[in-house]
């Protein structure tokens, strides 16, 4: 059986990097036509030994968090290629913002990490509904354990899981099916930054590793993405409202497995 997403136009916002990248490179390889949403110019993006794996009519750079040139870019999408098959919303970042964080700061993380996947939902509905298309929302396990100084993250990622249940009801009636992936830990160029600014990044990474049930180590972004391609093709076409953790059991296994070793 096959995946059925050759020549569907999915967009990807986030696309120039970590987990977004590894999307567009696997829909990509799969004859799917992956239109990445990024603030990130093209030219600024390095996409390993093959530099022209997204050709430029199918890279829009633009700041999800502005309306205009969002609906601009779906408006763009829309009259080129007659079609939206599939939105993946997975632009966002970790930015730290807790509770002795000011109320500014507070509201720029929401409009940075939730706002965008409602606007761009919102904008690519008529378009999902004439084709039965899919959403794919890219959550984390931050919504389900916590972690502390992140409320702003905290608050959009739980948001957007409320959200993939909603709009699942909303259009379960015209054929669109809406699904959240939740990464645990995920070794992305944004998360690598992270880990240097502490004084062992090596240590510091073990000690995350440790708690991760499964073989000890870090989800890869291919991982997501792979669990993203399924929520995306055919092969899920029954599959709607629903969270897929792919975090090596970290979110739901007991913590005690930490100190287990097996031979």
């Amino acid at each position: 059986m096959e995946l059925g997403l050759k020549d569907k136009v999915i967009l990807v916002t986030g696309g120039a990097s970590g987990i977004g990248q590894e999307i567009v490179k696997k829909l990509q390889a799969l004859e799917a036509i992956p239109i990445v949403i990024d603030r990130v110019k093209k030219v600024e993006v390095k996409w390993g030994q093959d530099s022209s794996i997204i050709p430029e009519p199918q890279w829009i750079t633009v700041d999800l968090v502005e309306e205009d040139p969002c609906r601009k870019a779906v408006g763009q999408i829309i009259d080129q290629f007659g079609r939206i098959d599939g939105l993946v919303n997975n632009a966002g970042m970790n930015d730290g913002v807790g509770l002795t964080s000011s109320l500014d700061q507070f509201r720029s993380s929401i409009e940075a990490n939730l706002i965008h996947y409602f606007t761009m939902a919102h904008l690519c509905l008529e378009a999902l509904k004439k084709n039965k298309g899919t959403i794919i929302n890219i959550g984390s396990k931050v919504s389900f354990t916590g972690q502390g100084c992140t409320s702003g993250y905290a608050a959009s990622k739980g948001g957007i899981t409320s959200l993939t249940r909603e709009w699942a009801v909303d259009l379960a009636a015209f054929g669109v099916r809406v699904n959240a992936v939740i990464p645990g830990e995920v070794m992305t160029p944004m998360y690598n930054h992270w880990l240097r600014s502490f004084e062992s990044p090596q240590d510091k990474l073990q000690a995350i590793a440790t708690n991760i049930p499964l073989e000890k180590r870090m989800t890869t972004s291919a991982e997501v993405a792979m669990s993203v391609i399924f929520l995306l093709s055919q092969w899920s076409s029954h599959t709607t409202g629903q969270f897929l953790f792919v975090d090596g059991g970290y979110t739901h296994l007991d913590r005690s497995l930490s100190t287990i070793h097996t031979s």
